[in-house]
């Protein structure tokens, strides 16, 4: 029987994830988990992740808890990829195995949307799992302001028998992670597939057509809402170029209520800071105030902080995204 060698004792996130990955894949999906420290006993393993000390694709080594070991996704790629985080074995199974075990968990998606599924989970899952174990902080200095205590590592951490239980079975309590961080990586993985990955096509598409809406080329237009700011940065990147950047600062799309909104793009990806925030003197206002202020027929409101307005025509919510871009 095929073997995947992990240590005994307390389990973690990232030997969990790395064991229910591995079992995505058709040569271990039968595969026996072994779980042992005795080094004998992992020589007979057919990979071993997580214990060993040695990391060595070619025999199917994955450890990390070398002194020597400070492999990221961006040393094991020739700087291929950009993250720099130190690897856990979460990481390194999902380097060497994450495109096949994608292709195993998606069998209809395409080549190319399982490159850009495997950069996605890498930065969007496995990246935090590899920082965690590694005890990577997310801040340069001083102290989180509060704290987070629903994290997939700290879940798993929380099936491990507390102090006071002398429960010594710790196999039904490790595939109790296994499912649990697993369930989350298929879950995640879907939801980018079905949800995440066709938005990039809308955005593209929004951008390729940009100077049909402004001749700024600054503003875009959503035929639907979609998670665009997740794509935009990228698009812009991969479409722009240093003589004729792509720097959007607004996006019009009808809301729930069929009416049109003007959303900011921020500065990156996860700010609060616009690019371009509508003008202050319209901020707070709302429907004959705002048309007033604006001078605007059928401006229906704007945010206090700026980073977003609404119309009730897509003529209106235009002419409020070509005044904010001239304020």
């Amino acid at each position: 029987m095929v073997k995947i060698g992990t240590h005994d004792g307390t389990f973690h996130c990232d030997e969990a994830l790395a064991c229910f990955l591995l079992k995505r894949l058709p040569e271990y999906q039968d595969a026996e988990i072994v779980r042992t420290r005795d080094l004998e006993k992992l020589k007979a393993c057919d990979i071993v992740v997580d214990v060993g000390a040695v990391f060595d694709p070619a025999t199917h080594r994955y450890d990390h808890h070398q002194r020597e070991f400070q492999e990221t996704m961006t040393t094991l790629s020739g700087g291929k990829y950009r993250w720099s985080t130190r690897l856990s074995s979460a990481g390194l199974v999902y380097y060497h195995f994450g495109k096949a075990i994608i292709a195993a968990i998606l069998p209809d998606a395409s080549a190319e949307q399982i490159d850009t599924l495997f950069s996605k989970m890498y930065g969007g899952f496995v990246e935090e799992i590899d920082a965690v174990d590694n005890g990577v902080s997310q801040y340069e200095e001083g102290s989180p302001k509060y704290h987070i205590g629903s994290t997939v590592s700290t879940r798993v951490g929380r099936i491990n028998p507390s102090w006071k239980e002398t429960d010594t079975d710790m196999m039904p309590r490790f595939e109790r992670a296994m499912a649990l961080v697993g369930g989350e990586f298929v879950e995640v993985l879907k939801s980018y597939y079905e949800s995440w990955l066709p938005a990039r096509d809308v955005v593209k598409e929004a951008l390729e057509t940009r100077f049909e809406v402004d001749p700024s080329g600054e503003i875009i237009k959503l035929p639907i809402w979609c998670p665009w700011k997740s794509h935009l940065y990228d698009l812009e990147a991969e479409m722009g170029t240093e003589e004729k950047p792509i720097n959007i600062k607004y996006a019009l799309y009808v809301d729930s209520h069929n009416a049109w909104r003007v959303l900011c793009a921020s500065i990156t990806p996860g700010s609060f800071v616009c690019r371009k925030a509508l003008p202050e003197a319209w901020r707070g206002l709302r429907d004959a105030d705002l048309e007033a202020k604006s001078g605007i027929a059928g401006a229906t409101f704007v945010h206090a902080s700026g980073f977003t307005g609404g119309n009730k025509t897509y003529e209106g919510a235009l002419a409020m995204a070509k005044a904010g871009l001239e304020a």
